[in-house]
Protein backbone atom coordinates (compact mmCIF):
# COMPACT_ATOMS: atom_id res chain seq x y z
CA UNK A 1 0.00 0.00 0.00
CA UNK A 2 1.14 3.51 -0.70
CA UNK A 3 1.53 6.39 1.69
CA UNK A 4 -1.79 7.93 0.59
CA UNK A 5 -3.61 4.68 1.46
CA UNK A 6 -1.95 4.61 4.89
CA UNK A 7 -2.99 8.21 5.56
CA UNK A 8 -6.56 7.50 4.47
CA UNK A 9 -6.79 4.33 6.56
CA UNK A 10 -5.24 6.21 9.48
CA UNK A 11 -7.74 9.03 9.28
CA UNK A 12 -10.74 6.71 9.08
CA UNK A 13 -9.48 4.18 11.66
CA UNK A 14 -8.56 6.99 14.07
CA UNK A 15 -12.01 8.55 13.70
CA UNK A 16 -13.70 5.18 14.28
CA UNK A 17 -11.50 4.57 17.35
CA UNK A 18 -12.49 7.98 18.74
CA UNK A 19 -16.15 7.17 18.15
CA UNK A 20 -15.85 3.77 19.85
CA UNK A 21 -14.08 4.97 22.99
CA UNK A 22 -15.89 7.14 25.50
CA UNK A 23 -14.37 10.28 26.91
CA UNK A 24 -12.94 13.56 25.77
CA UNK A 25 -11.26 13.36 22.39
CA UNK A 26 -7.70 14.66 22.24
CA UNK A 27 -6.34 16.66 19.34
CA UNK A 28 -7.73 17.43 15.96
CA UNK A 29 -7.55 15.90 12.51
CA UNK A 30 -3.76 15.51 12.48
CA UNK A 31 -3.70 13.74 15.85
CA UNK A 32 -6.54 11.47 14.70
CA UNK A 33 -4.61 10.59 11.56
CA UNK A 34 -1.41 9.88 13.47
CA UNK A 35 -3.26 7.75 16.04
CA UNK A 36 -4.85 5.79 13.19
CA UNK A 37 -1.58 5.26 11.30
CA UNK A 38 0.30 4.16 14.42
CA UNK A 39 -2.71 2.05 15.39
CA UNK A 40 -2.73 0.37 12.00
CA UNK A 41 0.92 -0.50 12.32
CA UNK A 42 0.41 -1.75 15.89
CA UNK A 43 -2.65 -3.78 14.89
CA UNK A 44 -0.80 -5.36 11.99
CA UNK A 45 2.15 -6.21 14.20
CA UNK A 46 -0.08 -7.69 16.92
CA UNK A 47 -1.96 -9.75 14.36
CA UNK A 48 1.31 -11.13 13.06
CA UNK A 49 2.75 -11.89 16.51
CA UNK A 50 -0.37 -13.25 18.24
CA UNK A 51 -2.16 -15.03 15.40
CA UNK A 52 0.70 -15.62 12.99
CA UNK A 53 -1.15 -14.02 10.08
CA UNK A 54 -0.28 -11.13 7.83
CA UNK A 55 -3.23 -8.92 8.76
CA UNK A 56 -2.41 -5.99 6.50
CA UNK A 57 -3.16 -7.44 3.08
CA UNK A 58 -4.57 -4.51 1.17
CA UNK A 59 -6.74 -1.43 1.35
CA UNK A 60 -10.06 -3.22 0.80
CA UNK A 61 -9.42 -6.27 2.99
CA UNK A 62 -11.48 -6.50 6.14
CA UNK A 63 -8.49 -7.73 8.15
CA UNK A 64 -6.61 -4.51 7.37
CA UNK A 65 -9.43 -2.36 8.71
CA UNK A 66 -10.02 -4.51 11.81
CA UNK A 67 -6.30 -4.46 12.65
CA UNK A 68 -6.13 -0.69 12.14
CA UNK A 69 -9.19 0.01 14.29
CA UNK A 70 -8.15 -2.29 17.14
CA UNK A 71 -4.63 -0.88 17.08
CA UNK A 72 -6.03 2.67 17.01
CA UNK A 73 -8.21 2.01 20.05
CA UNK A 74 -5.14 0.74 21.93
CA UNK A 75 -3.04 3.75 20.88
CA UNK A 76 -5.88 6.16 21.75
CA UNK A 77 -6.22 4.57 25.19
CA UNK A 78 -2.47 4.95 25.82
CA UNK A 79 -2.55 8.53 24.48
CA UNK A 80 -5.39 9.45 26.82
CA UNK A 81 -3.56 7.90 29.77
CA UNK A 82 -0.46 9.96 29.02
CA UNK A 83 -2.16 13.28 28.26
CA UNK A 84 -5.00 13.00 30.76
CA UNK A 85 -2.74 13.09 33.77
CA UNK A 86 -1.16 16.39 32.65
CA UNK A 87 -4.45 18.28 32.50
CA UNK A 88 -5.49 17.47 36.09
Amino acid sequence: MGIIAWILIGLIAGAIAKALTPGKDPGGCLVTMLIGIVGGLLGGWLGKVIFGVHSINGFFHLSTWIAAIIGSVIVLFIYRLLTGSRSR
